[in-house]
């Protein structure tokens, strides 16, 4: 039997989501993780002590990502820090040779989603935005259904992120989560992409199909406000701080196909969590919020059926093999997959499942919503980044995290 090779990564940021991440690679016997950066003291120590309790004593810290990347036994990064900060070192790490796996969050400029694509097609060097949610067990589920034309052709998709924020984002400048900041100045579809992320692959966005425009519509910002005045009393700075990021944002996009996406984020009002997945098409559809599905000529009619047997019929090939080997690692099993596609692809020196096209089209969705709510709700043209090349692109790498197809046989 082959020994599969040991792929050797650097963790940059080292918050709660990057020492998750960090975790999570450390369990992996085929993964070495041969340094680490943060740029606060604490947090740097916490990685380091993480990597010890884990058998791995001999990783190396650094407070500068530029030093990190000047090492020679790196062949990729998980970059982990603030949202403002994961294009300037996913570019820097694309430069140095290194395959450049960012964790999710919004662009502030149009300008990084294109030096982002340019840096990879001049390097060669793939760009990965590490969406989980892209292998989420219903995600992947409703992925092989859209695959297996059981939903018919798609017309419209509504998605976004719907959790209760109000404490995470009030208290950012004493936990040092950079959430508060971009709420304080900035009022957009600030975190599209949990939801966007899946429903493009499901729409073939960048290989057939394409967003062409978008227009957002921002709420009131009151949520916060009255969170800190309940708690800490009407006096209290953060009762009285006015915060820019409205407490609903409505975001629609049109694609090159003619499907339209419905786009909420929801986080500083009471609320449970949701990704409010809607897929719809001319012979059924699926919905997150009440788990159900219905299929015309199948389901009883007008009447929703529980989706849990559909997805147990079309459980996704990943999923398949991820619970008969053993569900790991955090969010139900999504971080290790996504990480796994990861992975596989700097040890086949392969383009990423999530490529750097996907990854600049879901970034910009952040600036462009904010310049479409700034104009009045006007209409904002969405760049092809892909150049045109998305009319007639081929299928992505072959393998068994690959999204643009289901291949049964992996």
């Amino acid at each position: 039997m082959q020994t599969r090779s040991t792929v050797k990564l650097g963790v940059i940021g080292l918050g709660e989501r990057g020492s998750g991440l960090l975790q999570c690679l450390l369990a992996m016997d085929d993964v070495e993780v041969t340094a680490v950066c943060e740029l606060y003291e604490d947090r740097l120590q916490t990685g380091l002590d993480i990597m010890k309790q884990a058998g791995r004593p001999n990783g190396e810290g650094y407070s500068d990502y530029r030093q990190l990347l000047a090492r020679g036994d790196i062949q990729g990064v998980i970059i982990a820090s603030t949202w403002n900060t994961h294009a300037e070192i996913a570019i820097a790490a694309m430069k140095a040779g290194k395959y450049a796996g960012m964790e999710v969050g919004g662009a502030a400029s149009l300008e990084e989603c294109w030096e982002l694509v340019r840096t990879s097609e001049q390097t060669g060097v793939p760009c990965m935005l590490l969406e989980n949610c892209c292998y989420g067990r219903e995600e992947l589920a409703v992925l092989h259904m859209v695959k297996k034309g059981l939903l018919g052709e798609l017309v419209h998709c509504q998605c976004g992120y719907e959790h209760d924020l109000r404490s995470e984002v009030a208290l950012g400048e004493r936990n040092r989560h950079n959430r508060y900041r971009n709420y304080l100045h900035r009022n957009g579809e600030l975190y599209p992409i949990h939801g966007l992320g899946p429903v493009s692959k499901m729409l073939d966005v960048n290989r057939g199909n394409r967003l062409m425009t978008l227009t957002s519509m921002s709420s009131k910002a009151c949520g916060i406000r009255e969170w800190a005045a309940d708690r800490f009393g009407e006096n209290d700075p953060l009762a009285k701080t006015k915060f820019a990021q409205g407490d609903i944002v409505t975001t629609m996009i049109k694609c090159a196909g003619g499907e339209t996406v419905q786009m909420i984020h929801d986080t500083t009002l009471p609320r449970p969590y949701s990704r409010a997945g809607r897929v719809q098409g001319t012979k059924g559809l699926w919905m997150e919020d009440n788990n159900s599905i219905h299929i015309e000529g199948r389901s009883p009619e007008h009447q929703w059926e529980p989706f849990d047997t559909y997805r147990d019929q079309y459980e996704h090939p990943i999923w398949k093999r991820f619970l008969k080997e053993g569900v790991q690692g955090g969010h139900g099993g999504m971080d290790y997959l996504v990480l796994r596609a990861f992975i596989e692809s700097i040890r086949n020196r392969a383009d990423t499942p999530i490529d750097v096209y996907d990854t600049a089209v879901w970034m910009a969705i952040t600036v462009l919503s904010e310049n479409s709510i700034a104009l009045g709700s006007a209409p904002v043209a969405i760049p092809d980044f892909t150049k045109g090349k998305w009319i007639g692109r081929s299928p992505g790498p072959a393998g068994r995290y690959r999204l643009d197809r289901v291949d049964e046989s992996v």
